[in-house]
């Protein structure tokens, strides 16, 4: 049996903020096997974010999960570096 996902400490701020400029957020986090943790809608334009916290590394499932995924993808720390990637669409 599958544990819960975890989820980032700074997942729910991320999410607030990028709500309130408008952008659709979808938690993908519980899908598991390294796929990333959320999907955002802004502008037309979609993202993935894996979502970390401080200096925290991917985990090997997630390493190999991006290593093969052949989109956009991105690893965020905050809503700040969130911003910077989605404020170009």
């Amino acid at each position: 049996m599958r544990r819960a996902a975890k989820v980032d400490r700074n997942q729910a701020e991320i999410v607030h903020a990028l709500r309130q400029i408008g952008a659709t957020v979808q938690h993908l986090h519980s899908l598991g096997r390294g796929c990333p943790d959320i999907l955002v809608g802004y502008r037309g334009h979609n993202f993935l974010f894996e979502l970390k916290v401080g200096k925290a590394k991917l985990t090997e499932k997630e390493s190999e999960w991006h290593s093969t995924w052949k989109g956009q993808l991105a690893t965020v720390r905050s809503f700040d570096d969130a911003f910077r990637l989605i404020r170009k669409a």
